[in-house]
This record gives structure tokens, sequence and C-alpha cells, in this order.
């Protein structure tokens, strides 16, 4: 099975079985089945791409509820530290951090069901960076916790003179004072 379950319930790695020959390479980078026989029913609604900098910080953002999102992450060009932030009440893996580095050249996804804020910064020259949402995006429903929070303490892989980082994502506060509405249910 190509999705690998971590240490956060519900949080899965997808690692696509990759076909490659002297004319380059194939593989499936989302399948509906492949997904409902790991246990992820989801009915994706948008895509989203971005293209970034060396040294740029997205992140850390989510949706409240009733427009929290599920998103799939994958990389298309170059190279992004991935993370993310448990902030569902009563789950065992509450305000800890995970971290991946996904890349064209890995090819590996990440899964990243409600209740997580997500971030990643690019390691790259470049990055291109695609990920399907199960919800459309609802502006008066953004949350974020500030990127540089001293509890969770993230290393982004920037050096701090490096990092280009978009002035809200300064000014969101730290996890212990973030607002939302996620609760874990086992």
């Amino acid at each position: 099975m190509p999705f690998i379950e971590t240490d956060f319930p519900g949080l899965q790695v997808f690692e696509p079985k990759v076909f490659e020959d002297s004319r380059g390479y194939f593989f499936e980078s989302y399948n509906e089945s492949v997904c409902a026989a790991a246990g992820i029913k989801i009915n994706f609604v948008q895509d989203n791409q971005a293209k970034s900098s060396y040294g740029v910080i997205r992140g850390l953002h989510y949706q409240l509820d009733p427009y929290a999102q599920t998103k799939f992450i994958r990389v298309l060009q170059g190279s992004i530290l991935d993370v993310v932030v448990d902030i569902r009440k009563g789950s065992p893996t509450y305000a800890k951090v995970f971290s991946l580095e996904l890349s064209a050249e890995n090819k590996r996804q990440l899964f990243i069901p409600k209740g997580f804020a997500h971030g990643y910064s690019v390691l790259s020259e470049t990055a291109e960076v695609f990920y399907k949402c199960d919800v459309f995006w609802n502006k008066e429903s953004e949350g974020g916790i500030l990127f540089n929070d001293p509890d969770l303490n993230i290393d982004w892989k920037i050096p701090a003179g490096k990092r280009i980082i978009s002035e809200k994502d300064t000014l969101y506060p730290g996890i212990a004072a973030c607002v939302n509405n996620f609760v874990y249910h086992p």
C-alpha cells in the first residue's frame, strides 16, 4: 500500500509506485480507489498551485470548521520542507510538529486531515507546490499560528537572514493563543 501511517492520527505519507525507463517516468499521483482502500474517502473540490523562491516560508495556516480543509500536498518542481502542527484538542499529538521533505525527485505526498495547521519552506532555488482540497477556501474562516512560535521550535531549514515571509504570517499568535474549533475524534 503506498500510504504510510505516521505517529499523528490521520496524517499519512503517500509514496507512489513510479515506473521509470529510458523515456522518463510515470506514476499515479492520485487514484480515488487507492485512497478508498487506505480508508481515505474524500471528495476533492479545489486544486491549488503555488510557485515560490528559495527562503519563502508559507504558513502556518488553517481554516475553521465548517470550512476546514483536508489537503493532499505534492511538489511538481523543486523541494520543500512541509510542516504540519496538530491542533485538534484531545489528540495524542496535540501541539506536536511533523515535517517531511517533499520534492519533485522523491515524489512523496502528504495527506493532511482537517485539524492541522499547515505550512512549508522552499529549500530549492524555486519550487512549485500543488495541492488538492476537499472544501473551498473561505476568507472569513482563515486562521494561523506564528511560524516561529518558540513553543513549537520549528526548524524550517532556512537561515533567519534568508527567510521571506508575508506580513500576515508574522502577525499570527503562538499556538497557546491560537483560536480554533477542532476536536480529536478517535
